[in-house]
């Protein structure tokens, strides 16, 4: 398959909410040659990150919206739209191989609109351009359900937001300390040529200048080194792991963070990794096992411990919950395609849900830290306040580090411009009878 038209047939599925970019993309990438896999994920992903503003185009060069069933000509346009935007590739080159991609795709009556269209916009881009200008949507490259709540819940740094969202997202490892001390993995590094800078916040973190194929990094095979953002490395730290703690990390994959917590306490009597999807699992496994570290996996609901919990409860539990991924979506822009304000709700009821379910696995004085990657705070200190309201065993504690907002629970991470990534942590600790912390 051509490369435009696998792109064009992948963002018709997300168009029709039929998968994600992560799902989606390794299938698509097997069906093009395989010297044009960057190239697809180059075209997929900044279609989507700049979904709202082409698509404000779109609407101003069609006569009439296209019908649903023709959604891969749609994709398609926005294809012409992004390489003649975005890319290096020459325009002419860009608009024929875009405009042959309706034959592979089998609509050959869409030669002309998609020609016509491309062609129009190079013709008059200035003065689209003037006629978008008041859309909010075409000037932040943002859905309007998401740019009403940015400008609501953090109306000071909304514009900080935009711009770091609509960036590409930097390369950031965690140096595991059993291999080497950061600096000196700095060091390592610079003897390779490759320019990096310790984190400011992360005692462990390390971000590259330019993004590399991973194992082209020293270590990175016998688990000296794995990719995590900043803001993720803060999971273990705040979990205060000492030895022969029993630890659950509930929504685990792809195993990162359960990675981390053996690292950060190797003597820890047991690390138990769940998760509800058994091939992600596969992850967490692949993971464990170039760190060469040991977990106990179990597939499960996180909301049904019933169904996984050996009842044994633990001393320190990790929810790492899943929400609307809004603080990353410079490494996943098809948030912007796929979520809703609907979504938001229905996963702050999920989120309240897990919180309640995991609570009854803690041990009295045990520690459950709660985490999401989003930066909006129904899905937050929102949460983390009515479960403290509803259960008088439960106390937030404050956090005494120097990242972040202040939150009324937990604190709260923004994305940042060549920095870390947006999320939400809040520590929860379970009150026993002498209020001993285990």
């Amino acid at each position: 398959m051509k490369v435009r038209t696998a792109a064009a047939k992948l963002l018709a599925d997300l168009l029709r909410q039929q998968g994600s970019l992560a799902s989606l993309l390794p299938d698509y990438q097997s069906r093009v040659p395989e010297r044009d896999a960057p190239l697809l994920q180059e075209l997929t992903y900044g279609t989507c990150r700049w979904y709202p503003r082409l698509n404000a185009y779109l609407g101003q060069l069609l006569d009439k919206p296209l019908k649903p069933k023709d959604g891969d000509i749609q994709a398609l346009l926005l294809l012409g739209l992004y390489q003649q935007l975005y890319t290096r590739i020459p325009d002419h080159a860009a608009i024929g191989a875009t405009v042959e991609s309706t034959r592979e795709l089998k609509k050959p009556w869409a030669k002309g609109l998609v020609n016509g269209v491309l062609r129009r916009f190079q013709r008059e881009q200035e003065a689209l351009d003037t006629a978008l200008a008041d859309d909010d949507r075409f000037t932040t490259a943002h859905p309007d359900w998401l740019l009403k709540r940015l400008r609501h819940h953090w109306p000071e740094q909304t514009d900080a937001i935009i711009a770091a969202n609509n960036g590409h997202p930097p390369l950031t490892l965690r140096v595991n300390p059993a291999y080497a001390a950061r600096e000196d993995y700095l060091a390592q590094l610079r003897d390779q040529d490759i320019e990096a800078s310790l984190t400011p916040f992360s005692p462990v973190g390390i971000t590259l200048q330019t993004p590399c194929q991973v194992t082209a990094l020293p270590g990175f095979e016998i688990g000296g080194v794995s990719v995590q953002d900043e803001a993720a490395q803060f999971s273990a730290e705040l979990l205060e792991l000492r030895p022969g703690q029993r630890v659950l990390d509930a929504c685990s994959a792809p195993g990162g963070k359960t990675g981390h917590i053996l690292e950060t306490e190797p003597g820890l009597s047991e690390v138990v990794a769940l998760d509800s999807d058994a091939r992600r699992l596969g992850r967490v496994q692949e993971n464990l096992d170039r760190l060469r570290k040991q977990a106990t996996l179990r597939c499960g609901d996180a909301g049904q411990p019933d169904h996984w919990w050996d009842g044994t409860a633990f001393d320190r539990i990790l929810l790492d919950a899943p929400c609307s991924a809004t603080g990353i979506i410079r490494r996943q822009p098809d948030i912007k395609v796929l979520r809703s304000a609907a979504d938001i709700d229905r996963l702050s009821a999920l989120q309240g849900r897990l919180l309640s379910a995991l609570w009854s696995t803690l041990k009295p004085g045990g520690v459950l830290v709660y985490a999401t990657c989003s930066i909006l705070p129904e899905e937050n200190t929102r949460v983390v306040e009515a479960f403290v309201r509803q259960h008088p065993d439960a106390q937030c504690e404050t956090l005494e580090v120097d990242w972040g907002l202040e939150q009324p629970c937990g604190r709260q991470l923004l994305p940042r411009d060549n920095g870390h990534d947006g999320f939400y942590y809040a520590r929860l600790h379970k009150i026993g009878k002498k209020n001993d912390r285990v």
